[in-house]
């Protein structure tokens, strides 16, 4: 069975059309866009360093990932189960497989979208100083795997949700923790085993690289595994449900 199949991708352009026409989409986009260019220019005062670089804009991605994910993925799953046409879902010719990754794309699409809505601010920036190109497609392509991995988080609770305010308020919780967790390791002086252990759950740690403009294979793994484990994490929630 191919992995996107004609039925994976309808699926995908209907929820696609469904996040399009909802208010909160264009909410999310210009809370986005306002937040990491306040975040660069007033909060860390960007044309005061006199550096030609870009890590401290998507030093905010992670932070306002927080918020703008499970707004994307809150309704996915929980309203669906709240309106009960889960269960029209799960009598339609799909796989578990093909729902939960149809739904994936969709989100992952509206957040590949916003983000390639902050590529006018590099481009304004560029003639400023000598910018190293690799370095930012270093960091766009970081924060496509971050994003990609949050997204599969949210779809998961969502799943595990009764309705949106829950899936919301659960996906801005765990992906709080596991966006700045690895900050325990800085703030206390833990073992170094300890400190490893909280790093290597923390997916802001392994964005760290990519925002320094490296693409460390590890954390590339590390990115690609935490996205198809949350996505197999969901597909057994949709099979519990389905034979419950």
């Amino acid at each position: 069975m191919k992995l996107i199949s004609h039925k994976v991708l309808a699926l995908a352009r209907k929820e696609l059309f469904s996040h399009s026409n909802s208010p909160a989409f264009y909410g999310i986009a210009v809370f986005f866009l306002l937040f990491s260019s306040i975040w660069l220019f007033y909060i860390q005062r960007y044309f005061t360093q006199d550096l030609a670089s870009l890590r401290a804009y998507f030093a905010a991605f992670p932070l306002v990932f927080i918020l703008i994910v499970p707004v994307i993925t809150m309704k996915s799953w929980a309203e669906e189960r709240k309106l009960g046409s889960v269960e029209l879902l799960l009598t339609m010719p799909f796989s578990e497989w093909e729902l939960v990754f149809g739904k994936y794309l969709s989100s992952l699409g509206i957040l590949a979208f916003i983000i390639l809505l902050t590529i006018p601010l590099p481009l304004s920036l560029l003639p400023l100083g000598r910018f190293d190109g690799g370095v930012i497609v270093a960091e766009y392509i970081g924060s496509f795997l971050l994003g990609s991995a949050a997204t599969a988080l949210g779809l998961f609770l969502s799943a595990l949700s009764k309705n949106q305010a829950g899936a919301f308020l659960g996906g801005a919780v765990v992906l709080m923790a596991v966006m700045l967790i690895q900050q325990i390791t800085f703030s206390f002086d833990l073992p170094v085993w300890l400190a490893a252990g909280i790093n290597f759950i923390s997916l802001g740690f392994h964005f760290e690289s990519f925002s320094k403009g490296l693409i460390d294979s590890r954390d590339l793994v590390f990115f690609i595994f935490a996205t198809v484990l949350f996505l197999f994490l969901n597909t057994r929630v949709i099979l519990y449900r389905k034979w419950r």
